[in-house]
């Protein structure tokens, strides 16, 4: 993992753990790739189905989860369905894979923020992104 990007436990399909570093969040948008998944590359314009963990920067607590939902979500990426966090970093990498990526506002919900899931717009959101498959 690289300097000043969360730890988070690294086993495909589990419950994300996430602890953040002390220092503040990186600059501009990261992702790391967590467990290197062997199945086909993730191209933009595919749909695919992935289990998240989101978090504002140093939150305990997600503000959305479909691992707590038990019900992974599908979407097409690269296409704007999502934030431009998702679909500048989550293409390119392949089925299997878990992803830590770090998103500033402007790669997020913005200025405006998104004041009903508890993010301001000055926060940096934090996703754990296990891509389970697409088509």
């Amino acid at each position: 993992m690289t300097a000043n990007m969360p730890q988070v436990n690294a086993q495909f399909g589990a419950a994300p753990v996430v602890s953040f570093p002390a220092a503040q969040p990186p600059a501009g948008l990261k992702v790391e790739e967590v467990v290197e998944g062997d199945g086909p590359t993730v191209h933009r314009g595919d749909t695919i189905t992935v289990n998240y963990h989101g978090l504002v920067w140093g939150s305990d607590t997600p503000f959305d989860s479909s691992f707590d939902r038990h019900q992974p979500a599908s979407f097409g990426i690269g296409v704007g369905q999502v934030i431009q966090g998702w679909d500048r970093t989550v293409p390119g990498h392949n089925i299997g894979s878990r992803l830590v990526v770090s998103i500033p506002p402007e790669y997020g919900y913005g200025r405006q923020g998104m004041p009903q899931a508890g993010i301001g717009g000055d926060d940096t959101l934090v996703f754990v992104i296990d891509i389970i498959s697409k088509r």
